[in-house]
């Protein structure tokens, strides 16, 4: 097993240099100069020239990048252009909300998502099951910022049972924390439940028409023993897999959810570094969450054997 990460951590190299270049290549041949941007409307050619210049953006292609790896090498991932802050500083102050949102909406999706799944599975065909199926395929509709809207405006306007917007630390009280993200969680987890649940109803279907199931039921083993002892565990698989690849949704959906209940975490800071051009911040922050994106493929690899011992790498 050791091995095995060792070669997959190994194997993860290659990936982030080609995702450092594929960031790198994307925002150099963008439209849009943030010299310009800096100088503002009435600054003259020289002006920009000048900014340019000290940003360091009239070098060739190939060294920037090469300083831009070598910097990343050695832990520093730049300066912002805007707020002459270190880009690892920003990022550190805003990682936090962002944290804790991903980690609420995956907890509400594993606890609400997979038993959905299951008892879907074990009613195949009765009205539980479509209703089920039908709440999936209306969390599949849905685009994130219409669920935001529509939940802050009933809980939070006109019920004023939780916040409309805003970020409490957990430094300052666990109930604090957990209310600002509950209506974002929910908002963000609505097509990630959706799909978990779908995935585990396909899975626990295959499964219980399985002869050890048949077995079990024969020696009288209750109905709770089979699906969530014998099935769910033998239909862990796919449905790890679909909640690792759902990361990728999480980190995408979250750009839009902390915009609209104003959580200031890394979605913000992205979306406010696209429309300045801030290009060491964009790059920081791509490059950091295609690191997490390898780390959690890792992980879920790492998972399958544990719930699976027939397979080994």
């Amino acid at each position: 097993m050791l091995s095995y990460i060792l070669r997959r951590i190994v194997a993860t190299l290659p990936v982030m240099a080609i995702v450092a270049l594929f960031v790198f290549s994307l925002l150099y041949i963008a439209p849009g100069d943030p010299a310009v941007v800096i100088a503002g409307d009435q600054a003259s050619p020289e002006d920009v020239e000048r900014i340019r210049q000290s940003l360091g953006l009239d070098r060739p292609f190939l060294i920037q990048f090469g300083d831009w790896v070598w910097r990343i090498l050695h832990g520093d991932l730049g300066t912002s252009i805007f707020t002459n802050l270190p880009v690892s500083a920003m990022i550190g102050q805003r990682l936090g909300p962002t944290l804790s949102l991903m980690t609420v909406t995956l907890l509400l999706t594993i606890v609400v998502a997979v038993p959905l799944g299951v008892v879907a599975a074990w009613k195949a065909g009765s009205l539980i099951d479509r209703a089920i199926m039908a709440f999936a395929v209306f969390g599949f509709s849905l685009p994130v910022f219409v669920v935001g809207y529509m939940l802050a405006y009933i809980f939070a306007l006109e019920l004023e049972w939780l916040p409309v917007q805003g970020y409490t630390p957990l430094s300052d009280g666990f109930w604090p924390w957990l209310e600002n993200l509950i209506l974002p969680a929910i908002a963000l987890g609505c097509v990630y439940i959706a799909l978990v649940a779908r995935i585990t109803r396909a899975a626990m279907l295959e499964v219980l028409q399985q002869d050890y199931i048949r077995t079990a039921r024969a020696k009288g083993l209750g109905q709770g023993g089979i699906l969530f002892i014998h099935a769910l565990k033998n239909a862990a698989v796919p449905i790890v897999t679909v909640i690792g690849i759902g990361i990728a949704l999480l980190i995408g959906g979250a750009v839009v959810t902390e915009s609209v209940f104003a959580i200031p975490g890394l979605g913000r800071l992205t979306v406010d570094a696209i429309l300045r051009r801030d290009y060491p911040v964009i790059q920081g922050i791509v490059l950091l969450f295609s690191f997490v994106y390898v780390l959690v493929n890792l992980l879920i690899d790492v998972i399958y054997t544990l719930v699976d011992p027939r397979i080994r790498y």
